[in-house]
């Protein structure tokens, strides 16, 4: 892969990641269940590894990793997990060496009848300051860990009470970031009109506590449905939200819209298309940016976000078994204890097809615009890879990919180009 998958210094956060995967490997021995595992090695070229405007510097990184995948069967209790864990090694040192890991993981247990306890980890790699390049030291791994009870109340055969409470547990492996903790609660009320209607309303409060002293409290109340038809499915919410932070003798509160909006919809049997979008008044170690993977924090501006993002795009199959993915988004974080504003814009597409038998191969291509209202910059960034996958086996596989990487700017130490060549393998155990 062009991108590293992980990196920064050890953290607490990693003790999560060893005690859910030591779970779910124990699991995985004692229960019926879907697993998969496999270990790769790779080595990535770039001519300019630190994606600076001049002098430029090349090096070669190495990757070990192991991928590991696990769903268990319906039952009682209930655990969905995947997640990487590898080590980078750069040949001339142009960074540090060190491991890497990402990971995702859901359970519910039902311990009572209707009552539930949902645990939930994960750890993405982020950027730190949206205004620099994308390399490893402006990168820290960001670790977000949550549980609580969960209680199903049945009003009547038409009416139900969803109460919920919640613990959540933010953590970044570079120092110089803030860390948090948040206690989130919400009652939300649902009426089922039809078989393919539901609406309700939901009224939730959350505070995050920052380990530097500040608080974000913020309370939300929305009006809630979804519909479903024989090929489209609608869901989402609408409401009003009202956030306050404080900070030693400063606070400061803002108001305003929130809601989400999801479509998905089946246009013929080989072409899926959908449509999201989300507004919310949050903190910026919400999970926001791992609800919605176009969206970035910014974690050198203000604590307090409003965040806006749309986008949409299709998936399409042909018959010769090729796929074309494209995506389209734009999104925007006003960041309320400052000046700064964020926009961003871009497309993403990706194109595969199989070549022979045993050889498939794709070609991606990916445009991304930004402009900084505080000092009125653009940034272009535009990015181009071709790759292939050769099955030399059951169980191996052999891949090669080439890349380019441009970014234009109107502040110029912060353009550049960067060309990348990787070759790799990786072998399934089961």
């Amino acid at each position: 892969m062009a991108n590293r998958q992980g990196a920064g210094k050890p953290h607490p956060g990693s003790l999560v990641v060893g005690i859910l995967s030591a779970c779910l490997c124990a699991a995985a021995t004692s229960a019926q269940a879907n697993t998969d595992i496999s270990a790769g090695l790779d080595t990535r070229f770039t001519d300019n590894a630190r994606k600076t405007s001049s002098n430029e510097t090349s090096d070669m990184e190495t990757r070990a990793y192991v991928t590991a995948g696990y769903r268990s069967d319906p039952g009682r209790c209930n655990a969905d997990f995947s997640g990487t864990l590898g080590y980078a090694y750069w040949h001339d040192s142009t960074f540090d060496n060190e491991s890497y890991g990402e990971m995702t993981f859901n359970g519910d247990c039902e311990l009572a009848n209707r009552l539930y306890w949902d645990v939930s980890n994960n750890l993405r790699e982020v950027s730190q300051d949206g205004r620099q390049s994308d390399t490893p030291d402006n990168r820290t791994r960001k670790n977000v860990f949550s549980t609580g009870p969960r209680y199903l109340l049945r009003l009547s055969d038409t009416n139900w009470l969803n109460l919920s409470g919640r613990y959540e547990n933010t953590e970044f492996s570079e120092p110089e970031e803030t860390d948090s903790e948040r206690y989130l609660g919400t009652a939300a009320w649902n009426h089922l009109f039809s078989k393919t209607l539901t609406g309700g309303l939901s009224a939730s409060f959350s505070r995050t506590e920052y380990d530097t002293g500040a608080e974000v409290d913020v309370k939300t109340a929305r009006v809630t449905f979804a519909k479903t038809w024989a090929t489209t499915q609608l869901s989402g919410s609408l409401g009003v939200s009202d956030i306050e932070t404080r900070f030693g003798n400063t606070t400061q509160t803002s108001d305003g819209l929130v809601g989400e909006l999801e479509i998905n919809r089946k246009v013929t049997e080989s072409l899926d298309w959908y449509l999201r979008g989300a507004r919310e008044l949050t903190d910026r170690t919400s999970t926001f940016d791992f609800r919605f993977d176009e969206f970035e924090f910014n974690l050198r501006d203000s604590i307090s976000v409003e965040t806006s993002t749309v986008s949409t795009g299709f998936d399409q199959r042909f018959s010769n078994r090729s796929t074309l993915n494209v995506n389209v988004y734009a999104s925007q974080a006003d960041y309320l204890q400052s000046p700064e504003r964020e926009d961003r814009s871009g497309l993403n597409a990706r194109y595969s097809r199989p070549i022979t038998e045993l050889v498939s191969g794709y070609a991606r291509v990916g445009f991304n615009y930004t402009k900084f209202q505080s000092d009125q910059v653009d940034d272009r960034q535009l990015r181009l890879e071709v790759g292939a996958d050769y099955r030399a086996s059951r169980d191996m596989s052999l891949v090669a990919k080439v890349g380019h990487e441009s970014k234009t700017s109107d502040a110029p130490n912060r353009e550049y180009d960067e060309n990348w060549i990787l070759v790799g393998l990786e072998y399934r155990f089961r």
